[in-house]
């Protein structure tokens, strides 16, 4: 019964990327969905790509091994959202572009700043993607275990065909179902796991006082949430992921509208499935904690119940993997490639490498699942790499004129701050990273000093000659 209903969602999945091939007419089709998507299509797509396997699999793995404190793993991208809503979300959609490194562009000037941004974002979304991937595939496992690897082979397939067929057009509708899916699917396996666990009272009395401590704990202190909050939260406040919904909006008002409800939505959920965890320590302790979620729907949830519980678990990893997949893609082919041409390409010809760009992407992003296997360890080194390195240039580059920075900066930022955070995640120097941002910022007020002196002693030269 179980793999009847996943295979029915897979089936409904690829079917919704066969019928959005109509809608592709060009690039901007393709990419943006014709910036025509409405509150309820934005907010719901939002939902879906923010929750992902990191916060459902990864989220449920935190509330198992630390408790009620894991909820900030989307507490803070709720935050991040809040104050993208506030303040930058009708900035950015009145940009009218395709990619957060052409708003780089627009607001440094010179094709190189947004060439090195999309390269340090492509590296990191691979992580991003990776982690999308092993979640899949340990949710299926609960359904076919030890058959890891070829479950997650399984998983990115369908994600990529949708996705090369009906590019963002896919991605918006079959969010929009998969965000009703997963938030039906959550609360069935807590209404399931909670009773079963004996409710809250016999569960604080099970667990030490520190799994219900908030907002911090003996396990998750303040550097540890402050530490959250820059390189998870900041990474929601300015993501290309986010951004691309933001870009498919059909006005700035619906783009503020639509983050806002995207992230109040956010809230519940991040205690739902951090309970879920909780309750998962108590029925089955002693197991690793990103498998938790998925042997408790095996043991907790009734079959038949627990189909709908994996296909929900599955609509949020593969609605985060399919976004990052076509954003990534889009980056690439139209901030990397397109612009090292001598000759601009046609459109059809721009289509066509994007969806090829979408297969290799997907291929590289398995090979590195395949790799490193663990869900939160790939999206930190994703997060960390991306945050290090643009988060600075990108919020400071909104008023750029009047703070005189100008694109050497930027570029001595990302690539400076970046490959710092990438150095110091893969060293275990975590405890440093936070540095790099005052090193991102110092080099991006720094390079457009210098760049600016340069600039006048040539002018100077000139005229005095």
């Amino acid at each position: 019964m179980n793999a009847v209903i996943v295979g029915i969602f897979f089936a409904g999945m690829i079917t919704v990327g066969i019928l959005s091939m109509k809608k592709i007419k060009d690039t901007m089709s393709y990419f943006v969905a014709d910036r025509n998507g409405s509150s309820l299509a934005i907010s719901g797509s939002l939902v879906a790509t923010t929750i992902g396997g990191s916060g459902t699999i990864g989220l449920a793995g935190l509330g198992y091994s630390k408790g009620l404190v894991g909820a900030w793993w989307l507490l803070v991208g709720a935050i991040g959202l809040c104050i993208l809503s506030l303040w930058l979300a009708k900035k950015v959609r009145e940009y009218e572009v395709y990619t957060l490194p052409e708003i780089l562009e627009r607001q440094y000037g010179g094709s190189s700043t947004k060439i090195v941004a999309s390269l340090v974002i492509a590296t990191a979304w691979l992580g991003i993607i990776a982690g999308q991937i092993i979640a899949a595939g340990k949710i299926l496992s609960v359904l076919w275990p030890g058959q890891l690897e070829l479950l997650m082979v399984l998983a990115a397939s369908v994600f990529v065909v949708y996705t090369v067929l009906g590019g963002q057009y896919s991605i918006l509708r079959t969010d929009m179902i998969q965000s009703v899916i997963i938030v039906v699917g959550l609360l069935l396996c807590l209404v399931v796991s909670l009773p079963a666990a004996g409710g809250l009272t016999a569960m604080t009395a099970v667990l030490p006082p520190s799994y219900f401590s908030f907002p911090v704990s003996s396990s998750f202190g303040w550097m540890d949430l402050l530490t959250f909050l820059l390189f998870v939260g900041a990474a929601y406040l300015v993501g290309p992921d986010i951004y691309s919904r933001i870009f498919c909006s059909r006005s700035p008002e619906v783009a503020k509208r639509s983050v806002m409800i995207a992230a109040i939505a956010m809230i519940p959920i991040a205690f739902f499935v951090t309970l879920i965890g909780i309750t998962a320590r108590v029925l089955l302790p002693g197991i690793s904690a990103e498998s938790a979620l998925p042997a408790l729907i095996l043991q907790a949830v009734p079959v038949g119940l627990s189909g709908l519980v994996i296909a929900a678990l599955l609509a949020a990893v593969m609605s985060s993997a399919d976004t990052c997949l076509l954003t990534t893609s889009t980056i690439i082919t139209a901030d990397v490639i397109n612009p090292l041409r001598r000759s601009e390409m046609t459109e059809t010809k721009l289509l066509m490498v994007s969806r090829i760009g979408v297969i290799v992407i997907g291929i590289i992003s398995l090979l590195i699942a395949l790799t490193l296997k663990g869900i939160i360890a790939s999206l930190l080194l994703g997060y960390t790499v991306y945050t290090s390195g643009l988060v600075i240039p990108v919020i400071l580059g909104f008023y750029s004129k009047r703070l005189k920075l100008n694109r050497f900066g930027v570029i001595a930022a990302v690539v400076g701050g970046g490959g710092m955070g990438l150095v110091l995640k893969l060293s275990g120097h975590n405890n440093l990273s936070l540095l790099t941002f005052p090193l991102s910022a110092l080099l991006l007020f720094g390079g457009s000093y210098l760049a600016r002196c340069v600039s006048e002693k040539g002018t100077t030269g000139i005229v005095q000659t």
